[in-house]
């Protein structure tokens, strides 16, 4: 089994001087549950090299078991230090795709041609699209083979307004995952803040937050097996 790992290229919070990336949970504990099942990954990224890390998602509090293994997991940091061109990779190569949020991803990851042709293709495909948190958001302009909103009539969660209100970040990102979701016609819902809340409709599997991470990515594993 081999799964694409896509990452944010970018660093900027909105117009704040703050900086933003991928948030490193959402890498790290479905790195392990891949890694720890025997799937094969290659990470990519708009730029290629090294994607930009949230710093916030590096604090004490938002640090985990999962984010400390990979932090001192040499083959790892290397992994992600040399992250494939994204228009240098082809679903062709790969059986599922998985997308870690941060805020970055919806700055480059929702506009960017690249990303919005590869997931049409794994869909066409017939493979599994995995997102979690901001990640969903990458799914705004995708569609169906007829035109239509990939994620039209799907159940799908992802980072909730109240969850971005709480970060103090409404009034900053370019849109709200959720409002995104329900006016591309998806049939929204949501756990818990900051709880495990995952859906799987057909192809798509989206989790709601970093807490989600983990289960969204043993869902795509057990898909895969």
């Amino acid at each position: 089994m081999k799964v694409l790992i896509v990452l944010t290229s970018h660093s900027e919070l909105g117009n704040t001087g703050r900086k933003t990336g991928f948030w490193l949970e959402e890498l790290a504990a479905p790195y392990y549950i891949f890694k720890d099942a025997g799937v094969e990954m290659v990470l990519a990224s708009p730029k290629g090299g090294q994607p930009p890390l949230d710093p916030k998602s590096n604090e004490p509090a938002s640090q985990t078991e999962a984010t400390h293994r990979f932090e001192a997991d040499v083959e790892a940091t290397a992994q992600l230090a040399a992250t494939v061109r994204l228009d240098r990779v082809q679903q062709a190569d790969f059986d599922a795709v998985f997308y870690p949020g941060g805020h970055g991803p919806l700055w480059d990851l929702a506009n960017d041609k690249h990303s919005i042709a590869l997931i049409e293709a794994f869909i066409a495909a017939n493979k599994p699209v995995a997102l979690v948190c901001h990640a969903p958001g990458v799914l705004r302009d995708v569609k169906t083979p007829a035109g239509r909103p990939l994620v039209e009539g799907k159940q799908v969660t992802g980072f909730t307004n109240t969850e971005e209100d709480g970060v103090g970040l409404t009034a900053v990102v370019p849109f709200l995952v959720e409002d995104m979701l329900k006016a591309n016609g998806g049939v929204y819902s949501k756990g818990a803040d900051w709880g495990s809340y995952v859906l799987t409709d057909g192809l798509l599997i989206t989790g709601q937050n970093p807490a989600s991470s983990a289960e969204a990515a043993a869902v795509l594993v057990k898909r895969l097996a």
